[in-house]
């Protein structure tokens, strides 16, 4: 256990900004799941729209810290790529 005030401090702090940084990442992964269940149904347009809603979902993540900018961005081009391939499909 911390012994100094500024230690207990940052405990605090810290499990503050796990609960954010928690809800940031659940968001997140809802709105993938969004367009994956989109893609799973076969639904060009529903597909595209959730992907629009959830790419600056995901970018988000990346500018507070909770995503890697790497990572963010092979989400969103292996969400685009099926995406298309519905959409390829559908026409």
């Amino acid at each position: 256990m911390a012994n100094h005030k500024s230690a207990k401090k940052r405990i605090r702090r810290n499990l503050a900004r796990a609960e954010i940084n928690k809800s940031r990442i659940s968001r997140i992964r809802t709105f993938i799941k969004k367009v994956e269940s989109a893609i799973g149904s076969g639904d060009a347009e529903k597909a595209t729209n959730a992907l629009k809603q959830a790419q600056p979902e995901i970018m988000r993540g990346v500018s507070k810290g909770v995503l890697h900018k790497n990572t963010a961005s092979r989400k969103i081009s292996r969400l685009a790529a099926s995406v298309k391939n519905i959409s390829l499909k559908a026409s």
